[in-house]
């Protein structure tokens, strides 16, 4: 295998490799936001309800 080849094929892959973990970072993010979005809403929409103790728990049988 000649050198040059070795060479670019080597830094193919290190590009490839910093843009899966860019874009696996810019994932997190937007799963954290959106987690954090999740528990404010489900926070504020008990605050708003009448009666909060309605529809806390589930009870489900088979």
């Amino acid at each position: 295998m000649d050198i040059p080849a070795l060479s670019m094929g080597l830094a193919q892959t290190k590009v490839l490799n910093e843009f899966g973990t860019a874009m696996l970072a810019k994932s997190l993010d937007n799963l954290e936001s959106t987690g954090a979005q999740m528990v404010d809403m489900m926070k504020s929409s008990m605050e708003l309800s009448v009666n909060p103790a309605v529809g806390a728990n589930i009870d489900i049988s088979l």
